[in-house]
């Protein structure tokens, strides 16, 4: 499954409307917050036309730097057969580096952090969205402030509730209403603009620097401040494969960037004029009439752009999965259609349970935007030092200095960016360090337990071609019926192969050997999904591929199976299927420390079934169980 790409301006217009609904929804309400937190935050700027101008300054350059050169022009570039994100960004970097050597495990490291720090991220970015968009209810009316966490909280739940029921009825919607809400932003903005249009002079670069001169320390506080217009910039990438590369930028170029340097402008234009706006700068935009419907819209916006992030989280975790780094876990289709729409419910409810401990705990945007951007800001690190492994093998000569010059500059503003937002640790940035943190133990532990354990299974084993040519020569009682023995490596006998014959000394009439493996890629092509070879009379082998970005099924393998070799017939009533459980022991040698051990054994034993994963019939499997020391 590749991103859509079309030439007929009918279809790409349509892709592009999806795209402004389900990419910018995050980036698209950061102006709710942004200004007001730059003047009213943790950071006692005087509010005057110089500074105004200053922040304007360095928020129009950092949208055009960061965001339309970084992300659209250069990393939209890195994609992995059309798929983005930073675990397709670190497949591709594994495929350059390889997996053993000691910058591979650097490089590993790096982009599982950085995913890692994507569940905070989707922890706050409902929180801080919702709360922002609620907060103009204030500006309608002071006596409905306490009504406002009590609102967000419904908000959250009936939100996450509705995942399990699938996004694509309301995913109808996103489009139209967040091109809704560009216009409405750029309207807002040039009516305001209109009052003191002085302000589009500070899209000359020499305000950000004066600003700079005049408060060195100061401004670089307010990098942490500045940074959540940026927020969001992660998902052009990350949803590239939904819509395509063009959609991507014609929807940031013709629409969305131009609606929020106007929004921004507007508001640098109202503050200069009416200081006292001041309390929220984005509201008093709007005349009085206009607020509640704004209220509204704007409510509507942030629970797309919360979508947008929870069904992000959603495929990171699947991806995880089948990179190795985290355990199965049930998840459930929600489209019969659309094979990008999942829902994980194990993932869907820690996220509502924190979002809304977040919400009690912080209580408004502003005291939140202390807890933004450390998530977003690292993960543009991580992703910016995997564009330097990946497109350094793409060009060569001049045009690799060249390229290297130019993301060493841009690595430069990140670090930036991020070293502010270090700043704000001890007020609430924190929560998503720490989440990422916990997120990237798990992830690392499992994949570390796995290796380990494969590395213990592997120990003593048999090569399975002679074997099969051993119980050709000498075959034990056959009973009828078809034989199916999950493996994880193809070239050895599997342990429950072994523990049958040792046990119940019998052996189908036909055996089959299968391997479930993941490639590099997003998605496998099906005419290159199934490997078949026959290993004997009665004895076949079959490897299947996926990519990081679909389910193994393997009932659908085995109507393949049947198309490609005829012989074999996967009756239900006379097929079985045998499977090792391992049971996680302490070794007299341990090989992982003891708390390592223990997280990873309880992973072990929490993660969803084989069956279930798998889509195996659970009333035709035999598990055999065996105890392995780590």
């Amino acid at each position: 499954m590749s991103a859509p790409q079309t030439h007929d301006p009918k279809k790409l217009a349509g892709v592009i409307v999806g795209a402004i609904g389900v990419v910018y929804g995050d980036i698209g309400t950061s102006p709710l917050y942004t200004l007001k937190e730059c003047f009213t935050g943790h950071v006692d700027l005087t509010l005057n036309a110089f500074n105004i101008m200053g922040i304007l300054s360095l928020i129009f350059w950092g949208l055009m730097l960061v965001v339309s050169l970084k992300y659209v022009a250069i990393i939209l570039r890195c994609d992995n057969r059309g798929e983005g994100g930073i675990l397709a960004l670190l497949a591709l970097a594994m495929r350059h580096v390889g997996s053993d050597s000691r910058r591979a495990h650097w490089i590993i490291g790096l982009g599982i952090f950085g995913a890692a720090l994507f569940y905070g991220d989707s922890i706050i970015t409902p929180a801080i969205s919702v709360l922002s968009a609620l907060e103009g209810i204030s500006v309608v009316s002071n006596t409905l402030e306490p009504y406002i966490l009590p609102i967000a909280i419904m908000v959250m739940v009936a939100l996450f509730a509705m995942q399990s029921r699938g996004t694509a009825l309301v995913g109808k919607l996103f489009g139209p209403v967040m091109v809704t809400w560009f216009v409405v932003l750029a309207v807002l903005g040039i009516v305001n603009i209109m009052k003191a249009p002085a302000v589009l002079g500070s899209v000359n670069p020499i305000y950000a620097i004066q600003f700079f001169m005049a408060h060195p320390a100061l401004s670089f506080v307010l990098l942490g401040a500045v940074v959540l217009c940026l927020t969001g910039a992660e998902a052009l990438y990350a949803d590239m494969g939904h819509f395509g590369r063009p959609a991507i930028r014609y929807a940031w170029f013709i629409l969305v960037l131009p609606a929020l340097l106007l929004n921004y402008y507007g508001q640098g234009a109202l503050l200069i004029t009416h200081p006292e706006a001041i309390k929220n700068p984005f509201y008093y935009l709007a005349p009085s009439w206009a607020q509640i419907p704004l209220v509204v819209l704007a409510t509507m916006a942030t629970v797309i752009a919360s979508q947008a992030v929870i069904s992000g989280a959603f495929s990171v975790t699947r991806q995880a999965i089948q990179l190795g780094f985290c355990p199965r876990m049930d998840i459930q289709h929600t489209s019969e259609r659309e094979m990008g729409q999942i829902y994980v419910p194990g993932i869907n409810w820690f996220l509502l349970v924190s979002v809304i401990a977040l919400i009690l705990a912080f209580r408004s945007s502003s005291n939140l935007a202390a807890a933004y951007g450390f998530a977003v800001t690292c993960t543009m690190v991580m992703t910016t030092l995997l564009a330097f492994v990946v497109m350094g093998r793409q060009v060569s000569g001049a045009k690799k200095v060249g390229l290297f010059a130019v993301l060493g500059f841009l690595l430069v503003i990140d670090f930036a960016f991020f070293s502010a937002n270090v700043l704000k640790l001890h007020e609430g940035g924190w929560f998503p360090l720490l989440i990422g943190l916990i997120a990237f133990t798990l992830m690392m532990t499992w994949k570390r337990g796995r290796q380990l354990l494969a590395v213990k299974l592997r120990e003593g084993e048999m090569p399975l071609a002679g074997f099969v040519e051993s119980l050709e020569s000498s075959p034990p009682q056959r009973v009828e019926g078809l034989s199916i023995f999950m493996t994880a490596n193809a070239d050895t006998v599997p342990h429950a192969l072994l523990h049958n014959l040792k046990h119940n000394k019998v052996l189908h009439e036909q055996v089959v050997f299968m391997t479930i493996q993941t490639d590099d890629i997003p998605f496998v092509p099906n005419r290159e999904r199934v490997t078949i070879r026959r290993m004997g009379e009665s004895f076949y082998q079959i490897v299947a591929t996926f990519g990081f970005k679909e389910e193994p099924n393997i009932p659908t393998v085995l109507q393949q199976v049947t198309q490609l070799q005829p012989e074999l017939v996967f009756d239900d009533m006379n097929t079985s299927f045998f499977l090792s459980r391992e049971t996680i022991v302490e070794a007299k040698y341990p090989s992982m420390s003891w708390w390592r051990r223990r997280l990873f054994s309880l992973m072990s034993r929490n993660a969803t079934r084989v069956t279930n994963f798998f889509r195996i019939p659970p009333n035709r499997v035999v598990e055999m169980g065996m105890q392995i020391e780590l």
